[in-house]
């Protein structure tokens, strides 16, 4: 039987099939120390350009595949993000605003070589599961998003030690004095106000605004951006819903019957706003007719299919996934700039939004 070359010998022959390449078998083909292999493999620093080159080329050569558990205590790093939404299982896999979120988020992460870890808050316990994963050392970072008021989820991230980025405007008290405090957010205020200064300039006298769940900051700056430019509107055009096509019907509805009059509706989200024109539609109102309807997102799968299709306030939603995510990413990297933990000088960024018209206003 012919022996096996140098090289099998040392990726190893286990029943007739190749064993898998060790660490050592890198440093032997690459002629270096297996402690030098290690820190190049798993992330260290302190090694030669010239020597890593070498110890790269033997990892492609050999097909070798890093030890996750001995890049952590190297890099003390998990390579792992966790991402916490403060919404149930039901309305993330509905809401095609996540989606578009998350997919900001995971393609950040995915180009950092990081893992997305998604964790839900579906009810109060839930928020003791989330604290002992993130207590675990599983991961090294967490971006939260979906805040609600009062929102215990800062409060637990910081107990444990883990540096966080924050999707949306913190509302909660003292948010506003927290310097080392940093999120991303759209200009939902000044969304608001390009929609109804939109309706204004069509002519619409009686515009009535749909909102979020006022617990909710973005909510509360789109009404407010709603106020800026109708200060003396009537309280009777001002209906909550849910951020949901359902909420958004129950809405349209309540505002129908309390100012049957209205001639205008901003919704607060193009779910809302999607409820609302199936409301419309089913009391006789023609859209934009008697009625123009403006969202607010400009989701594609909702705004474009509309019937008509949806005037709307546009946010870079998937960019601002990957922002919460780079912004992590740079201050677990040690890049000061954009770092977001204790004694850096942490930037909070917040994205333009533009009117984007079509058929319905």
């Amino acid at each position: 039987m012919t022996e096996p070359s140098g090289q099998q010998q040392s990726a190893g022959i286990v029943g007739g099939a190749a064993a898998r390449p060790t660490l050592e078998s890198v440093a032997e083909l690459a002629g270096v120390s297996r402690a030098t292999a290690s820190r190049v493999v798993n992330g260290g620093a302190g090694v030669r350009e010239a020597l890593q080159e070498k110890v790269r080329r033997a990892v492609d050569e050999l097909g070798y595949v890093p030890n996750l558990a001995a890049r952590t205590l190297v890099t003390r790093r998990n390579q792992a993000v966790a991402v916490v939404v403060a919404e149930p299982e039901s309305r993330i896999f509905s809401d095609p605003f996540f989606a578009q979120h998350l997919r900001g988020i995971s393609r950040e992460l995915s180009a950092a070589d990081n893992q997305m870890v998604l964790l839900m808050i579906e009810e109060q316990r839930d928020y003791d599961r989330v604290g002992r994963y993130l207590a675990g050392g599983h991961v090294d970072g967490v971006l939260l998003f979906s805040l609600h008021r009062s929102d215990p989820l800062p409060q637990i991230a910081r107990r444990v030690g883990l540096p966080f980025v924050v999707g949306g405007r913190p509302g909660w008290p003292g948010a506003e004095s927290d310097h080392e405090l940093v999120y991303v957010d759209s200009d939902n205020r000044g969304g608001a106000r390009q929609a109804v200064q939109h309706l204004r300039e069509l002519g619409r006298a009686r515009i009535a605004t749909i909102t979020g769940p006022l617990d909710q900051t973005s909510s509360v700056d789109r009404l407010d951006g709603y106020r800026d430019l109708l200060p003396d509107g009537d309280p009777a055009l001002i209906a909550e819903g849910d951020f949901t096509p359902d909420g958004g019907g129950r809405a349209m509805a309540e505002l129908l019957a309390r100012r049957p009059d209205l001639d205008a509706v901003f919704a607060a989200s193009d779910s809302m706003a999607s409820g609302a024109l199936r409301v419309l539609r089913a009391a006789g109102r023609r859209v934009p007719e008697d009625v123009a309807v403006v969202g607010f997102d400009d989701v594609e799968s909702v705004a474009a299919w509309t019937e008509p299709p949806l005037t709307t306030v546009r946010q870079d939603i998937e960019e601002m996934g990957r922002l919460m995510a780079r912004m992590l990413l740079r201050h677990l990297s040690g890049e000061p700039e954009q770092a977001v933990g204790r004694g850096a000088a942490p930037t909070s960024v917040i994205i333009p939004t533009r009117l984007v018209r079509r058929e319905s206003a």
